[in-house]
Order: structure tokens, then sequence, then C-alpha cells
């Protein structure tokens, strides 16, 4: 019997597997591990959303299949958002669809519009989807240097002159996964002008729009002319504190929710209804709780910089999303991410994401998350500290540390 399936041939090792078996074997052990790897959060949903769960659950009509599209008071709700968010007009039945969360979304939009032979534009470093979803769908990846995304869209420009055949999609994810780095309506503008320019579909992905420190992140939709080729990609998860919940959405161009409604309308019946109900109780309601989790990560990523860079680790102030990404420390640098996050494991017992599992160009970095509260990200520092100084690096004074 044969067991070399094509598509599993296609992906690579997960990068991220053999740091959570090393970090399984350590627990079994009995030790400590302060786990800042995997971007999952640890905040509670808001109150009243988990309550309108509980209603909506005890009623006894809303057991049986929902509609794949998302129930229409959702869609409703998530117009409404964008309406108030970023004075976006949609239609709710040509252009909203519900996902079970932004990465089923992205994944069955890659099954819809890809087949072997078409190539996609995808940054790299990106989180891992935006590559493998297309992978798995039997495309072609080009994978594009993304330092910034003002380099990112120049090196798109080089791509595309050498491309063969002609790429049919690019993705864009801001503020980034895993390099938390933000963009403005600008950039957007220019990516709509050139993804026009080559016919490009464009796929955003903006999982953590609600996740920032400075200004406020923009839409790609709110640039004119872009529901005509891009789709957005936006999740509960993060916002809500909802992750477990798989509840998302994709908004815009309606050609490409159209054929991702056709893909889910053979694979899923829609997410229990109790969930959407309640999903649409956190779009409609307070949004205190949005601005509370925002100060959370805000504070976490403070006491991040600051105690790591006191440990002698330099951390780059992200402006947006729950992750930092770190480049890693000097006398480190060789070992490459993966053996280093392991050594990070195994001597301070942190737990830190292979910069190399988002791509070739992530591998001088690691993600670190901002999963644990204060005082547990003020004993990963201790705990990085005593592993530096075991390997040579001086401890940096307050001061220093600060004005780095």
């Amino acid at each position: 019997m044969n067991t070399d399936f094509h598509k599993i041939r296609r992906l690579p090792p997960y990068v991220f597997e053999q740091v959570n078996r090393a970090k399984a074997t350590l627990r079994a052990e009995g030790a400590d591990i302060i786990d800042l790897g995997m971007g999952n959060p640890d905040l509670p949903t808001p109150t009243h959303i988990v309550d309108k769960l509980v209603e909506t659950a005890r009623k006894p009509d809303v057991n049986g299949y929902s509609a794949s599209r998302g129930i229409p008071g959702l869609r409703r709700a998530v117009t409404d958002y964008y309406k108030r968010r970023f004075d976006v007009k949609l239609d709710k039945n040509k252009e909203v669809i519900v996902t079970l969360g932004s990465k089923e979304g992205f994944a069955n939009l890659a099954q819809a519009i890809s087949a072997p032979g078409d190539v996609i534009l995808s940054p790299d470093p990106s989180y891992p989807l935006h590559s493998f979803g297309f992978i798995i769908a039997g495309a072609s990846i080009r994978a594009v240097p993304a330092p910034s995304p003002e380099q990112y869209l120049r090196n798109l420009e080089k791509a595309v002159k050498h491309c063969v055949p002609p790429p049919t999609a690019m993705v864009l994810c801001y503020p980034s996964n895993p390099t938390a780095d933000v963009c403005d309506l600008e950039f957007y503008k220019d990516a709509v002008k050139f993804a026009k320019k080559h016919d490009l579909w464009i796929l955003s992905d903006l999982a953590y729009n609600e996740i920032y420190f400075e200004e406020p992140t923009p839409s790609i939709l709110q640039v004119d002319g872009a529901k005509d080729i891009a789709v957005e990609f936006t999740t509960m998860s993060k916002t809500y504190s909802m992750a477990g919940w798989r509840m998302g959405f994709v908004a815009g161009n309606e050609t490409l929710i159209a054929a991702l409604a056709r893909v889910k309308s053979y694979l899923d019946y829609g997410a229990y209804t109790p969930i959407q109900v309640a999903a649409v109780a956190a779009l409609d309601g307070p949004q205190d709780c949005v601005e509370e989790f925002r100060q959370i990560y805000k504070q976490r990523r403070d006491v991040l910089v600051e105690s790591f860079g006191r440990a002698g680790w330099n951390i780059p102030s992200p402006k947006a999303s729950m992750f930092a990404w770190a480049p890693i420390p000097e006398p480190f640098k060789e070992l490459g991410s993966l053996e280093f996050s392991l050594m990070l494991m195994n001597e301070a017992h942190v737990a830190v994401a292979p910069g190399a599992g988002f791509g070739e160009h992530g591998d001088g970095h690691v993600r670190i998350a901002l999963v644990e509260n204060e005082q547990r990200i003020r004993q990963a520092a201790r705990n990085i500290r005593k592993f530096m100084t075991k390997h040579g690096v001086k401890e940096v004074k307050p001061e220093t540390a600060a004005a780095e």
C-alpha cells in the first residue's frame, strides 16, 4: 500500500514540532517552562460573550446544521464593524463570509483559486500557512524577502519580472506575524496599484488589527478600488481572546468570496450557531474589553523589552501584534534559530518560536509571544540573564538598556 502521499511529500518537517517535543519532555521531568512560543492568548474571553454563548446554547432550535456562509446576523455585524472601524461599506450577502477562524478561510481560499502550475507571491518571513496553504493546494510559492513593508513591495517588483509563469496572487500580513511590522494606508495604496498593474489577487491577513500600541492599523479595503482585487482575513481569536472558538471572517472582493463559499459548501456547515451568536455579541457589544486587552499586551511588551534588555538581550519594541521579533543575541547567531531555541529552553527553561519556522529569512530571529503575565516575563528575563552570564554575555545596566 502506498503511503508516500504527494501532498505530504511537499511539506517540510514542522520546525515548531521539534521545540514542542523538547518542551513536553522537560515538563514531564518536572521543569517549569515559561512558554513564550505559541501565540495562544492566555486572557479570558469577556464575560458578556461567554454569557451569550451559554444563553443561546440552551435554546432547543440551535443544534442543527448552520449555514456555511455564516448566519445573517453575524455577517451584518461584520459589515457594521467595517463601517465603524474603517469607514468601509460592505454587502453582507456578497462581500462577507464567516470562517472557522482566519486560518481555515485562508486555506480553503487557496484551494479555491490555485492549481498546480500557479505561482503565488508570499512574504518571507511570514505565518507558515501563507505559503503552505497554497503548497497543499498544489501551487508553487515565490518567497519574497520582507524585512519591512516597503522592502517587500520593492522585492515584489523584482520577483514579478522573473516569475515564469506570471504569478496569480500575492499575500500581505500587517501587523505582521511574526515580525510585528505595521504598514500605513499609503503602503496599501501602492500594493493595490502594483497588483492591478500585474493582474494579481491580493489576500491580506489582518488577524492582529486591534492589537496596536500607537496608531490604529488600517485596512486595505479603505483603498479606492481595492475590492476589485482584494480580500481581507480577520479573526476573533486575538481581539476578543477567542482562539479556541474558531471564529473569523473574510471580507472584500465578491468573486473571491463566492469562490470560497463554493468550496466551503462542500466541506462544512459553518460554525456552531451559538458561537456565531456570541460573536455578534462581541462585535456589537461594548468594546472596552478590546482596549483592556490592548493595554495588557502593551504593558507586557514594555516589561519584556526592559527586562530582557537588562539581561543582555536587546529586543526592538513592537508597534503592534502580540509578538516581539527578536534578533538572536550575537554570541549565538551562528547556531541558527532552531538550535538557539532548543538551547534556550534546555538551559533557561524559556520557550520561543524559531524564526526558521516562518521562512528562510527568519532564521536570524526568534518570535516571542506576549502570552504570559508580567511576573512570568520577568522570571523569564532572570532565567535568561543567568543563561547569558553562563555564556559570557554581561548584564546590561538599566540606564544602558533604556538608552539602547
